[in-house]
């Protein structure tokens, strides 16, 4: 298979959106973690632009998330009407450019620089943590309040969940005969807590990013959000599904971006009072909270195991694999404590 080459896709792609523009320059600013790629593109005469490209999945499934993610950007409230970088459009659409061969296809799509402001300290002290719960009770709200604005998803981490148990059924995906096992255990726990809270009916989806850390958003000085310019790891689901990587950023150690995905940082009293602060705002409902573990046992499923080899650098998806068995499932399989949350919030 003749290897793909971004830089000549990604000048297909401007030539197709505006040929009035020559490129000057491209250079690759991709965190070098995950298989997506970002590049800043400089013109002679006109401001920059970044470009994000993409080889895995579904162009279709790429198409619907990056429409609800640019209807998001144009249409969150104020104080967060500026906080995602706006995708380009062509006559009033949103520009994606699809390049397809035999073998080999790519989709880009580019969207203008975003301003960055402060950025949190790698570990937050007390007066961050309770900042942050109550922004991001606030984002959350803000998210929920155009969500009758934005298209429907055709995916949710049930379909998602099914997807993964046929995938192992069909021997797609390459493992050990004990870890499929320990795979479809794990899918059916899944499956069977989530119509424990009646989730499929009860719980509202709204517009949430799976994957926050401190790299990857900007704050004011009084620690509001400002911008956030990462569209990895986007979702329609459950709000619960945003509490995993915050747990990680209010951490004792601080979110250093170490890709390992332990599930400690939800058991940390730094997270208690980052979830205290959320539901003063916010409230939780007991469902919710019981969903917790769940949305982290969902995302090392679907983000680890499923789309693991594909969407993350080999070296990263090997050694987030073998923690999976080795410590991600193991550590679900111990006593998660939710009855301390629930009575820590009154709930």
């Amino acid at each position: 298979m003749q290897k793909i080459d971004p830089l000549l896709i990604i000048r297909y792609a401007w030539r197709e959106f505006d040929d009035r523009h020559e490129i000057k320059g491209i250079y690759d600013v991709s965190a070098h973690v995950s298989t997506n790629q970002v590049y800043k593109v400089s013109f002679y005469e006109r401001e920059p632009v970044f470009a994000k490209l993409s080889d895995y999945g579904r162009f279709d499934d790429f198409r619907e998330d990056h429409i609800i993610i640019n209807n998001l950007a144009n249409n969150l409230e104020m104080p967060y009407q500026n906080f995602l970088a706006q995708s380009l459009v062509k006559k009033n659409e949103l520009f994606i450019y699809r390049f397809h061969q035999v073998e080999n296809s790519a989709w880009v799509i580019f969207y203008n620089p975003i301003k960055i402001r402060n950025k949190l300290p790698r570990r937050l002290e007390e007066k961050h943590i309770k900042k942050l719960g109550r922004e991001l009770a606030r984002f959350h709200k803000a998210c929920t309040n155009i969500c009758n604005q934005l298209p429907n998803p055709s995916k949710t981490v049930i379909t998602d969940i099914h997807h993964l148990q046929k995938s192992i059924e069909r021997n797609e995906i390459e493992m050990d005969e004990s870890h499929k096992t320990t795979i479809q255990k794990h899918c059916e726990y899944f499956l069977v807590n989530a119509d424990k809270v009646n989730y499929a009916s009860e719980f509202e989806n709204i517009p949430v990013f799976v994957d926050w850390n401190i790299g990857n958003f900007s704050i004011t000085g009084d620690g509001k959000f400002h911008s956030r310019w990462d569209y990895d790891w986007f979702r329609m689901s459950s709000r619960v599904m945003d509490f995993y990587f915050f747990s990680r950023v209010v951490s004792d150690v601080g979110d250093r971006t170490v890709f390992s995905y332990l599930v400690n940082t939800l058991m940390e009293d730094r997270f208690m009072m980052f979830l205290k602060e959320y539901h003063r705002i916010y409230p939780l409902t007991e469902p919710e909270v019981r969903f917790i573990k769940e949305a982290y046992r969902f995302f090392i499923l679907n983000y680890v195991v499923k789309d693991g080899p594909y969407f993350f650098r080999q070296y990263y998806s090997k050694k987030l694999i073998k923690e999976a068995y080795e410590t991600y499932f193991p550590a679900l399989d111990a006593n998660y404590r939710v009855e301390k949350i629930l009575r820590e919030l009154n709930i």
